[in-house]
C-alpha cells in the first residue's frame, strides 16, 4: 500500500470508495492482473463489516469485531489516497478532490455507497444515543441498542423503515425479531408492546418472504404499522410522529409514545453523482443492471449501494457484483468477449442453520474472502 498526493497522479484504475464493494473488487482485479495500477479514494482509516451490527445490537456479537484498520485491508501496491471525491469530468476523465487535485483515470470504478441522511426526520440527530432512542445503522449506537433492549422490562418499543431504497432492506425487522426473542427468553415480552411503523405497504419486497416472516412477526405479538413514515421524534418527551398514509392517498400525522425507538434514517445516493452527470432520474449511478457498466460512459462501472439497481443494497448482492466488475472491466480493457451477466440466489426458509452462517461463517467469509479477492460460489453464470 502506497500514499501518494493527488495532485501527481494519472492512473489505470480509479476506484472511488473503500467499503466491501471497493477493497472487494480492488482485491479480485489483482487477483486477475496483478500488474493493474489501481488508485483507491476513501478518506476513512476504518473498514467496517456493517451487517455485524445488526448483531452487536442484538446481543450476539462485539461491537470491537466489526472494524478493522483500513491500512491492513488495501492490496499491495494500491495507491490510496485519503481524501473525497468532490465531483466526476466523465469527459475529460478526471476526478476532481477534496481540496483541489484532481486524479486521471483510464477506467473508473464508482462505489462509494450512499448516505445515511439523519437530518431528514426532525429532532432526531440532537437525541440519537440517549432517550431510549437508537440505531444499528451506526457502529457507535449498535451497543446502545442492546443496552436498551436489556434494560426494557415493559412499555413500548417502535421499530421504524423508512421507504426504499435502503441498505440491507431486512435490517431494520431484524432489529426488532432480536429484540422480541430476548424479551421472550427473559420473560417479558407480554409486558412490552410492539410494533413495526414501515413507510412501505408490504412486510417484504419479495412476496416470498413475507409468510415465513409473519410466522415471527405473530410469535412475538407485534403490531405493524404499514404506510407509517417517521418524521419527527422527542427523546425528552419520549414521542414520536409518523406521516401515515390511508387507502386514498390522504396523509395525517400520527402521535406515538415510546420507550424505545429503533430508528432506520432515510437513505440517499452520494450526491456527487448526480452532480457529475452518472445519476439516474433518483440521483443513483446509473448502470445496465445486467453488466454493470455505466449506460452513457463504456469505461465507468459501478457497484454495491450505489447502482441504481433493482436488486437489494446488501454485501451479498456486492460479493457477486464484484467478480461481474472485475470480468467486464478486464474485458473490456482487453477488447475480448460478451459481457459477463449476474443473477441472485436467495433463500425464503429460517432455519438454525441460516442464524449460525449470519452469526459466525459470514463475517470469516466478509474479512477472510470477500476482501480478499476469494470467490467462492460468487461466480455468476455466463
Amino acid at each position: 500500500m502506497q500514499s501518494a498526493n493527488a495532485s501527481e497522479l494519472t492512473t489505470d484504475i480509479a476506484v472511488i470508495g473503500g467499503g466491501a464493494a471497493g477493497i472487494g473488487v480492488i482485491a479480485s482485479l489483482l487477483k486477475r492482473s496483478p500488474g493493474l495500477r489501481i488508485s483507491l479514494i476513501e478518506p476513512a482509516d476504518t473498514h467496517y463489516y456493517q451487517p455485524g451490527w445488526t448483531l452487536v445490537g442484538g446481543g450476539a456479537y462485539a461491537q470491537g469485531d466489526t472494524a478493522r484498520p483500513m491500512a491492513g485491508l488495501v492490496p499491495p501496491g494500491v495507491e490510496w489516497l485519503r481524501t473525497r471525491v468532490e465531483r466526476v469530468d466523465p469527459e475529460a476523465r478526471r476526478l476532481l478532490l477534496e481540496g483541489g487535485d484532481s486524479l486521471e483515470y483510464r477506467n473508473l470504478i464508482v462505489c462509494p455507497g450512499l448516505r445515511l441522511a439523519w437530518e431528514r426526520i426532525e429532532g432526531l440527530e440532537e437525541t440519537l444515543g440517549r432517550n431510549g432512542v437508537t440505531s444499528n445503522y451506526r457502529y457507535d449506537l449498535a451497543p446502545y441498542t442492546w443496552e436498551l433492549v436489556r434494560g426494557l422490562r415493559g412499555g413500548k418499543a417502535l421499530f421504524t423503515q423508512p421507504a426504499m431504497p435502503i441498505k440491507c432492506a431486512g435490517a431494520p425487522q431484524k432489529a426488532m425479531y432480536l429484540s422480541c426473542d430476548h424479551w421472550l427468553r427473559e420473560g417479558v415480552l407480554q409486558g412490552i408492546e410492539v410494533e413495526f411503523d414501515l413507510a412501505g405497504a408490504a412486510l417484504f419486497g419479495v412476496a416470498d418472504f413475507v409468510p415465513p416472516l409473519m410466522e415471527y412477526v405473530r410469535k412475538y405479538s407485534a403490531e405493524l404499522a404499514f404506510n407509517s413514515n417517521l418524521v419527527k421524534v422527542d427523546g425528552a418527551a419520549r414521542k414520536a410522529w409518523f406521516e401515515v398514509k390511508d387507502a386514498d392517498g390522504n396523509t395525517n400525522l400520527a402521535e406515538k409514545d415510546f420507550d424505545l425507538l429503533h430508528v432506520v434514517p432515510p437513505q440517499l445516493p452520494p450526491t456527487f453523482v448526480a452532480a457529475s452527470g452518472l445519476g439516474d432520474a433518483a440521483g443513483w449511478c446509473e448502470v445496465d443492471p445486467a453488466t454493470l457498466q455505466h449506460v452513457r460512459h463504456g469505461e465507468i462501472f459501478a457497484l454495491g449501494d450505489v447502482c441504481g439497481t433493482a436488486n437489494a443494497k446488501t454485501a451479498a448482492a456486492a460479493r457477486k457484483q464484484i467478480v461481474v466488475v472485475a470480468e467486464n472491466l478486464l474485458g473490456l480493457r482487453s477488447g475480448r468477449g460478451q459481457l459477463l451477466p449476474t443473477f441472485p440466489l436467495e433463500p425464503t426458509a429460517a432455519s438454525r442453520f441460516a442464524w449460525l452462517l449470519k452469526r459466525h461463517v459470514l463475517p470469516w467469509v466478509y474479512w477472510n474472502a470477500m476482501l480478499k479477492g476469494r470467490e467462492w460460489l460468487a461466480r455468476p453464470g455466463r
